[in-house]
């Protein structure tokens, strides 16, 4: 039988998930989309992701590419799919027939990622899991001046994992917008591909500056540095989701 490509969007909360990605031990969101996916077409398949995303980095627009039997509407994949997603935090969101050679991840010409800090004395009871909470008053000003130094094209080995696989440091980071809404302190990141824990890094690093242990300047100055232990810490992956993906054509605009 023919098969068709289909482009999905899914949303997720990471807390359970190893990750996006499989691992030898515990359950990734691939683990659940494919094995859906197989109960649905009765033979196995392999799904892709844009992002591979970490152990508890959630989503709200992660997109994924997999191939199925040309035989299914859209609407009975995305609600098929989702049946048998269940009970697991894992939700197809829209889905929409694609050209064969399209690409989750390659396609891909924007990532857009938000991190949110719960910046209050009290711990979070209603958001837990989904805020990095930092009780002490950070400096959204100084941040914002810090956080200027990073937008451009650099070589960001200060902010990369030391396990990053890509093959260069260097990175065109688009925004880096940090605003206060309430208590919480949003911060959003977008370019075309991040190296591993780049945003969490630059996040870790942020903060030392509204906690005032940090100068904006020292921020300039850790990425010239060149080096990871010239940075600040990694922040934790609770706060931290992929927003959107964006491609030369909107897969469900077609």
């Amino acid at each position: 039988m023919p098969m068709q490509r289909w482009a999905l969007q899914i949303e997720y909360d990471g807390g359970p998930f190893v990750g996006w990605q499989k691992q030898k031990r515990g359950l990734a969101v691939q683990d659940v989309l494919e094995a859906a996916a197989a109960r649905l077409v009765g033979e196995p398949v392999a799904a892709t992701a844009a992002g591979r995303t970490d152990a508890g980095v959630h989503a709200e627009g992660q997109m994924v590419h997999l191939d199925l039997p040309d035989r299914f509407a859209a609407p009975a994949v995305r609600e098929a799919l989702n049946y048998h997603m269940k009970p697991h935090p894992v939700t197809v969101v829209r889905a929409a027939a694609v050209a064969p050679g399209w690409h989750a991840r390659f396609d891909a010409i924007r990532r857009s990622y938000r991190y949110v800090i719960l910046n209050r004395p009290g711990r979070p009871a209603l958001a837990r899991g989904q805020v990095w909470h930092v009780p002490r008053p950070l400096d959204v000003a100084a941040m914002t001046e810090a956080a200027a130094h990073l937008i451009g094209r650099h070589d960001f080995t200060s902010f990369r994992a030391a396990a990053c696989q890509a093959k260069s440091p260097v990175r065109t980071l688009d925004r880096l917008d940090l605003h206060r809404d309430g208590d919480r302190i949003v911060l959003i990141a977008e370019a075309r591909s991040f190296l591993h824990h780049q945003v969490r890094n630059m996040t870790g690093t942020l903060k030392l500056v509204g906690e005032g242990r940090w100068s904006p300047p020292m921020v300039a100055a850790a990425l010239a540095r060149r080096d990871r232990a010239a940075a600040g810490p990694t922040a934790p992956p609770d706060g931290l989701f992929l927003v959107a993906v964006e491609y030369p054509n909107d897969p469900f605009a077609m």
